[in-house]
Parts: structure tokens; C-alpha cells; sequence
């Protein structure tokens, strides 16, 4: 943890961010979703302009 790093904390759940990053990632919601035999976090970015096909990474 860095002095100038934004903390946000709901539900027990504590997210450091540096605020370089805090644009890219304003607005977006973190949800922990099952899919069939899947399960793992899903992330809905309203700045996201591009997805590669894994879902790996994003561009704003």
C-alpha cells in the first residue's frame, strides 16, 4: 500500500488503487458470477472500447 492510493471498502472487502489506474477503472462493477462448471469474477467496465477474445485484457 502506497500514502497516495484511493481505498475503497464494502462488505468486508478492502481495493487499493493507484490513481494512475483510478480513470481507466471508474465506473466498473465487480461481480462474483457461476456459469455451468465456471465460477470466478466478472468485471463490467463501461470504458471498455475493446475485448481480445479471452477476455484477458481490455482497452479503453
Amino acid at each position: 500500500m502506497e500514502p497516495e492510493d484511493v481505498v475503497f471498502e464494502d462488505h468486508g472487502v478492502k481495493l487499493l488503487i493507484d490513481p494512475k489506474s483510478l480513470a481507466y477503472i471508474d465506473g466498473t462493477q465487480l461481480d462474483f458470477v457461476r456459469e455451468g462448471l465456471n465460477e470466478g469474477f466478472k468485471f463490467n467496465n463501461p470504458n471498455e472500447r475493446d475485448r481480445c477474445g479471452c477476455g484477458e485484457s481490455f482497452r479503453v
